[in-house]
């Protein structure tokens, strides 16, 4: 049996609280009184110090330029293709958006671990395939082309019945969009990484393409399609964001080597700006004389150097040649006028 002996009576406790609720016992003492608490679980993922998300997007920006062209070579079809900002979302979210059916395409991104995913809309399958056969790239007979309020050219998500599988000859449509899709990918890639990419399944349903636990994070890319027809759709491409998380200094340090002229620029004004006010010693050399060596250490106070003045002085800032210059006289003191630049190498 615990022992009780140490435990507070009910009437002990309620003069503890009374004593709290009027003051009269102070309850701001301690240690750490400061202190804040941050809240961490340890059960799911933090992005804040994982894979930066503009590598992605430089790779996306490559990707789009080579999957259009593949689709113009193989599918006679060149649709405007816009991808969106990558983000980091959990699994389940992402699901929570997606109707069937749809073209789901589990892969695997070979050095990446686990499994990626590609998720192609009908409306761009279908409207691929009107402009493989010679059509307008409109779609199927009978695809909606506006719903109540929206644009024209946008489809409801829930045109098709959820339980309607491919035809085979769609089907192969969608084979020929996935291997310009991995075509693409793997180019795109290229400057950073060799992968291999590598079809493992399909799916209609998105719910049974489990790359992910719903609670997982990945980072997913959605690239908007239009046909020539009008008909708008869309591709996904899914990483499990565990999968790229080894990556993330290989990621951020080519992001730095590919900086924008724009970066480059603001990193040039920022280091101006810092150096702004330093000091540095300015020297005018007025001229050179080269002698030997013995004739050099017999020199004693009062003997003359004769050599030939330049027609211009060097003006040296921190040892190195920066201007040549003019020397004279502005009023009661010696001044140079900077007359053009130099170079260490004119030197």
């Amino acid at each position: 049996m615990a022992d009780t002996s140490n435990l507070l009576s009910q009437e002990e406790l309620a003069a503890l609280a009374s004593g709290i609720d009027d003051g009269t016992i102070a309850v701001d003492t301690g240690f750490n009184l400061t202190t804040r608490v941050k809240k961490h679980d340890l059960a799911s993922e933090d992005s804040t110090l994982g894979v930066n998300t503009s590598s992605i997007e430089m790779i996306n920006e490559r990707f789009v330029r080579l999957f259009r062209m593949g689709l113009m070579e193989v599918l006679r079809t060149s649709p405007r293709i816009n991808p969106s900002r990558a983000q980091i979302v959990r699994f389940g979210d992402y699901l929570k958006d997606l109707r069937a059916p749809l073209a789901v395409n589990t892969i695997r991104i070979n050095p990446l671990r686990g499994f990626s995913m590609v998720t192609i809309e009908p409306t761009l399958v279908f409207s691929a395939l009107d402009n493989f056969f010679g059509g307008s790239g409109s779609g199927m007979p009978g695809m909606p082309k506006k719903r109540g309020g929206d644009k024209d050219g946008e489809t409801p998500a829930n045109w098709l019945p959820p339980t309607r599988m491919f035809t085979p000859t769609e089907s192969r449509i969608i084979k020929i969009i996935i291997e310009v899709f991995f075509r693409s990918l793997r180019e795109a890639w290229a400057p950073l990484l060799q992968v291999d990419l590598e079809h493992i399944g399909s799916e209609i349903n998105p719910q049974f393409a489990q790359i992910a636990d719903e609670n997982d994070l990945v980072i997913m890319t959605r690239f908007e399609t239009e046909s020539v027809g009008g008909i708008k759709g869309f591709v996904d491409l899914v990483y499990p964001y565990a999968s790229l998380k080894p990556l993330r200094d290989l990621l951020r340090n080519r992001v730095q080597a590919d900086g924008s002229e724009e970066s480059d620029l603001k990193w040039r004004q920022d280091l101006t700006k810092a150096v702004g006010d330093s000091q540095v010693e300015l020297q005018v050399l007025l001229g050179t004389v080269l002698d030997d060596y013995s004739r050099v250490r017999q020199l004693k106070e009062g003997d003359l150097l004769f050599f030939k003045k330049p027609e211009l002085a060097t003006m040296l800032i921190g040892g190195l040649p920066a201007f040549e210059v003019q020397v004279g006289m502005s009023g009661p003191q010696v001044a140079v006028r900077i007359e053009k630049a130099t170079s260490p190498e004119t030197l």
